[in-house]
């Protein structure tokens, strides 16, 4: 993200890939289930195939959710960096342009939990 400083503003940013270990961060909301008040940051392989994030990822993130296992993922909406985005499921992140510090959500209409299920 861009600052606009002041001053002369010099300071090296401390999430640059490079410190990652070969992995990237990956930010993902889930519209309209407010339980997540932000998205959530993952460290991420660009080298893991998307089903790989949505089967262990972000199940793992937000399987707790009632409305987790609903979800019919043909009919989810994707939006990378606020942009329509289909993701192919066997691609790698990398092939598919996702890259560091990029923020992927995810839109499942008809599901739209907050949380008081629980």
């Amino acid at each position: 993200m861009a600052v606009k400083a002041l001053y002369d503003y010099q300071f090296p940013a401390l999430d640059t890939q490079d410190k990652f270990h070969g992995n990237q961060l990956l930010y993902v909301g889930w519209d309209d289930h407010f339980l997540f008040a932000a998205p959530l940051a993952f460290t991420v392989s660009p080298n893991a195939k998307f089903s790989e994030l949505v089967g262990q990822t972000l199940t793992f993130a937000y399987g707790r959710h009632p409305d987790w296992a609903k979800i019919d993922f043909s009919k989810v909406v994707w939006l990378k960096s606020g942009k329509p985005f289909q993701p192919e499921m066997n691609k790698t992140l990398a092939e598919q342009g996702i890259k560091h510090k990029d923020a992927l959500r995810l839109q499942t209409p008809g599901l739209n939990g907050n949380g008081t299920n629980f």
